[in-house]
C-alpha cells in the first residue's frame, strides 16, 4: 500500500477538481466552494486512505457527487460559462475572424453546457482532464462501456448541433 500524503497526492488535484465542478455546476464561485468542501471531506476520511486504491478517483467522485447535489438544490438556476476566459484567436487575424472565432468558442461552450450531466462529465474528464476510460468509470461509478457510449454521444451531438448552427444559424 502506498502512503498517501495530503500535500503531495490530494492538493495537486485541486485544479482538476475545480474543472470538474465547474463543468457540472457552470458557476465559478460554486465550483470553488465545492473544491473546498471536497478537500475537507477527503481530509476527514484520512483514516481510510490506506484502503483506497486511487485517491484521485476517490477525490473526483466526492467532487462530482457534491457538484450534483449542488445543482439539484439550485436546479432552477443555470448560469453559463460566459464569464470563462475565451481562447485568444491568432493576433494576425482580422476583427471579423476574431469575432467569428469568439462566437464559435462560445457556441461550443453552450453546446457542451446543454449536454446531459453524465455526457458532460465524461467529456470533461476525457477531453479536458485526459483521464483514461477506466479512471472515468471509477470516478463516475459506471462501466467503461458506458463511458465510451457517453463520450461518443456527446461528441456526436455537439458535432451535429455545431453543423446545424453553421449551416442554418439555428
Amino acid at each position: 500500500m502506498k502512503k498517501v500524503s495530503f500535500r503531495n497526492d490530494v492538493l495537486p488535484l485541486k485544479n482538476a477538481l475545480y474543472r470538474l465542478a465547474l463543468r457540472i455546476t457552470l458557476n465559478h464561485a460554486e465550483a470553488e466552494d465545492i473544491v473546498q468542501d471536497t478537500l475537507i471531506k477527503v481530509w476527514d476520511k484520512r483514516d481510510q486512505w490506506p484502503e483506497i486504491d486511487s485517491i484521485e478517483a476517490f477525490s473526483m467522485t466526492i467532487c462530482r457527487n457534491l457538484s450534483l447535489d449542488h445543482i439539484k438544490k439550485a436546479e432552477s438556476q443555470n448560469d453559463s460559462l460566459e464569464e470563462t476566459p475565451m481562447e485568444r484567436p491568432d493576433a494576425s487575424s482580422n476583427p471579423y475572424e476574431q469575432m467569428l472565432q469568439k462566437d464559435r468558442i462560445e457556441l461550443v461552450h453552450k453546446l457542451i453546457d446543454a449536454l446531459p450531466e453524465k455526457q458532460r462529465s465524461c467529456m470533461q474528464l476525457r477531453d479536458f482532464e485526459g483521464k483514461t476510460y477506466k479512471e472515468i468509470a471509477e470516478i463516475l461509478v459506471i462501466t467503461e462501456e458506458q463511458v465510451k457510449v457517453n463520450i461518443f454521444r456527446a461528441r456526436q451531438q455537439i458535432k451535429q448541433r455545431f453543423k446545424e448552427f453553421d449551416n442554418y444559424g439555428l
